[in-house]
C-alpha cells in the first residue's frame, strides 16, 4: 500500500484511463464516447509525464556548462506527450466534425439509432 502512495500519479493515470474506457464502452451517445476517448488520451499523457520526471533534476537545457546526464531529465517522454497532444487534438476535431455530420443527417447522437436508420436506408 505504501508503494501506491509513492506512485500516485501512475495510479491516477490508471484510474482516469479506466473511467475513460468504461465511458467509451458503456455510453451510446457519441459526444460521451468522444469525451471518454479524450480522457483516455489525457491518462496516457499523465502516465508518460509521470514516468519521465525525476525528482531533483532539471529540464535538459544546458546552463552554466553542466553537461552531465545525471543533472537532467529524459526529454523523450516530454516529446512524446507533446506530439500525442497535437495528434489527439486533430483526431478529436475530426471525430467532432463527423459527429456533427451524422447528427445533421440522422437527427440523433445515439449510435444504435444511427446504425438502425442507416440499415433502413440501405434496404
Amino acid at each position: 500500500m505504501g508503494n501506491l502512495f509513492n506512485n500516485y500519479e501512475e495510479a491516477c493515470a490508471i484510474i482516469l484511463f479506466g473511467i475513460g474506457f468504461t465511458t467509451l464502452l458503456l455510453h451510446r451517445n457519441m459526444i460521451k464516447k468522444i469525451i471518454g476517448f479524450s480522457m483516455m488520451d489525457s491518462a496516457i499523457y499523465l502516465f508518460l509525464a509521470a514516468k519521465g520526471y525525476i525528482a531533483g533534476r532539471k529540464a535538459p537545457i544546458v546552463v552554466d556548462g553542466v553537461q552531465s546526464m545525471e543533472a537532467y531529465i529524459n526529454p523523450v517522454p516530454a516529446g512524446l506527450v507533446l506530439t500525442g497532444i497535437v495528434v489527439s487534438v486533430s483526431v478529436t476535431a475530426l471525430m467532432l466534425a463527423l459527429t456533427v455530420r451524422l447528427y445533421r443527417r440522422y437527427h440523433t447522437l445515439d449510435i444504435d439509432e444511427i446504425t438502425m436508420q442507416a440499415r433502413r436506408e440501405e434496404a
